[in-house]
């Protein structure tokens, strides 16, 4: 996956900044001395594993441009409560402002990492993987995809210009699994992934000659029995119905992956705190 670019931060925390501050802090331009200044940690209140350090960080930048950073972990690492992932100091003013933004992208992130993390290891000793979905949140996408490879996941495609999805809507207006993948492959596209619902459905997509099926809210029982028909012939994914307490289950069935919608659009925002520390 392609990484975000710095200038791809940079406009990020700029839109960030231009909704939460607007025209100003008025609280901290008001309030705080102008020259005041501040030494903070970024602590860690429960278990987590890190995602979004480095942006977080480069929103203090931002407002303060001089500050001093010690940064004490990198993303993907496991962190146990009561860890200091990094500390600032600097202006107190500029750190003050920009420290919602910088916790709002740090625990957004490092939640959908935790719970991938969660995931990826509930699914034991199987040969698996498990892959991340295109439900995320509009503007988020390529941070929230890398979050998910913080915590152990792959990431499925990026969008709809970067993988062929055939699903039962597109299957339903051209009339069969056959033609669609004919389709797709007179116009020369790499890696056509059919969605199956049934395994008639499967049986179709592998003779037609699809690189995966997606095996579509199948129970355990049904996704062995898809996995033996495959029998080798291309790729199979498991989705639908993953969750914690089904994703062992599913990933035993022999499924080359699985992808979770979960991950990235129910993981709960960790706890991380921005603690005044002692100068």
């Amino acid at each position: 996956m392609t990484e975000l670019t710095q200038s791809e931060i940079s406009d990020f925390i700029d839109l960030a900044f231009i909704e939460d501050i607007g025209p100003g802090d008025i609280t901290s331009d008001n309030v705080i001395p102008k020259d005041a200044r501040l030494r903070v940690a970024l602590e860690t209140r429960e278990s987590i594993v890190v995602a979004g350090l480095d942006i977080a960080l480069e929103c203090f930048r931002k407002l303060v441009p001089d500050a001093k950073i010690d940064k004490k972990c990198n993303d993907g690492d496991t962190l146990n409560p009561q860890s200091v992932l990094a500390v600032i100091e600097g202006s107190a003013r500029g750190i003050l402002t920009a420290e919602r933004t910088a916790l709002n992208t740090l625990q957004h992130l490092s939640g959908i990492a935790t719970t991938t993390c969660a995931y990826v290891q509930a699914m034991g000793k199987t040969s698996a993987k498990l892959l991340d979905t295109r439900k995320t949140l509009p503007g988020w996408r390529k941070m929230e995809k890398y979050a998910t490879r913080m915590g152990g996941a792959q990431n499925h495609r990026m969008g709809l210009y970067d993988g062929v999805m055939i699903k039962d809507n597109h299957i339903g207006v051209v009339g069969s699994i056959t033609k669609c993948v004919e389709m797709a492959k007179a116009a020369n596209l790499p890696k056509i992934e059919v969605e199956c619902d049934t395994l008639d459905q499967v049986r179709e997509a592998v003779d037609a000659g699809a690189d995966i099926v997606l095996l579509d809210n199948m129970a355990p029982d049904m996704l062995r029995e898809a996995v033996t028909l495959v029998a080798g012939r291309c790729k199979t994914e498991a989705s639908g119905g993953v969750r914690l307490d089904t994703i062992g289950d599913i990933a035993a069935t022999g499924v080359d992956y699985v992808s979770a919608g979960r991950i990235t659009q129910s993981a709960p925002a960790v706890d991380i705190g921005l603690d005044v520390a002692i100068l």
